[in-house]
């Protein structure tokens, strides 16, 4: 039953990350009683619904954006004209968006354009170069200075927020989210056909996507085939391709290899069971850096800059870049040197314990005065 006191709250997201790392608040906020209002705009419409199903969350609104448009200015327009008359109809007394996509960008626009308070989750993220990663940099700093509330998972975070000039009481450190999920989808007694096909041997996990990697996307292949075929008899490659139709026609030529199983996109749920039995994870992705440190999984991390150094500073993360010489040389480096490997698995999470989701509640209530 709601306290009549509480604030009402509204959670917009519209990628299958996002909702990843918001779900765990909503379930927190929904525990203490507060009023809510869910918004989907649509962006991941065949990656999110499944997994909307799944944790069984009840959709209050569906822009459904990419029926009709992609490409990045169509996809912030028409998520700006499909939020707003949305937020004026429901009036909430705080708009809550996550980390750097198009709805999170268009959540903060549409929440200052309304005067209505805003709280950014996973604040502080920076590289402080606009176009790596593009476009989530400049979104997250957009967003960095609409917001009310900066829920950063880190120290360094919120010594990045400090220096852009944020008042120090409206930033709170409270780790990611992103480890919270974990309570939600991870399962002792769990099986699955890639695990049955690697089971002889042990896992490299690869995810390879980004927008700013499309021209590196063969190097970065010609890398991973190259591992293929160097430890073809004690390793197996296990990459749940992108639905990106440009990446698709580079890894089917470049990776028909027997040790290597190219397989749909994973849900959330079958990707982190999958992920905890992976002896190494190479990635260009964000959130997968936190959550293999949390499972004391290396990273080998397949772009120039990250968002992310605290795992870099911690050895739980290593750049390599995108080119096929580095990314072979830092593989085998980690696949033959224990001790490299221990060290790195051995290092610390610095991206939080699990608690994320009820600190961010417990500030939003102690402040719900000032709302």
């Amino acid at each position: 039953m709601s306290d009549n006191n509480l604030k009402k709250l509204m959670f917009i997201f519209g990628t299958r990350p996002e909702f990843i790392k918001v779900f765990p608040v909503i379930q927190e906020a929904k525990r203490r009683g507060n009023p809510l209002v869910i918004v989907n705009t649509g962006q991941h419409k065949e990656m999110l619904n499944d997994l909307l199903d799944y944790f069984k969350v009840e959709i209050d609104y569906d822009l459904k954006i990419m029926d009709h448009n992609s490409g990045l200015a169509n996809i912030v327009a028409s998520s700006i004209i499909g939020l707003d008359p949305i937020v004026k109809q429901e009036k909430p007394d705080l708009i809550l968006v996550h980390g750097d996509t198009a709805a999170t960008l268009a959540g903060g626009l549409v929440a200052y354009f309304n005067q209505i308070q805003l709280a950014h989750i996973e604040a502080g993220l920076r590289t402080y170069n606009k176009y790596s990663p593009f476009p989530e940099e400049m979104n997250r700093q957009m967003v960095g200075v609409l917001a009310d509330f900066h829920f950063a998972p880190t120290e360094l975070t919120r010594q990045n927020l400090l220096k852009e000039g944020k008042k120090e009481e409206i930033i709170f450190v409270v780790g990611n989210s992103a480890i919270d999920m974990f309570q939600y989808t991870l399962k002792d007694d769990y099986s699955h056909e890639v695990l049955s096909w690697q089971a002889d041997k042990e896992m490299i996990l690869i995810t390879a996507h980004r927008r700013e990697n499309l021209s590196e996307m063969e190097e970065i292949f010609e890398g991973i085939a190259e591992i293929a075929d160097e430890f073809s008899e004690t390793h197996k490659i296990i990459y749940p391709i992108h639905l990106n139709p440009a990446i698709r026609e580079k890894a089917q030529k470049l990776l028909s290899h027997p040790n290597i199983k190219i397989i749909e996109p994973l849900d959330t749920v079958n990707f982190h069971n999958v992920m905890q039995h992976t002896k190494l994870i190479l990635t260009d992705s964000g959130g997968i850096q936190e959550e293999a440190a949390q499972l004391g999984i290396p990273v080998l991390v397949m772009r120039d800059t990250t968002e992310r150094p605290e795992g870099v500073e911690a050895g739980t993360l290593k750049l390599v870049g995108t080119k096929k010489e580095n990314i072979v040389k830092e593989t085998r480096k980690l696949l033959t040197d224990q001790k490299a490997y221990e060290r790195m698995t051995e290092s610390k999470n610095p991206y939080g314990d699990g608690t994320t989701s009820v600190q961010i509640m417990n500030i939003i209530n102690e402040h719900q005065k000032k709302l």
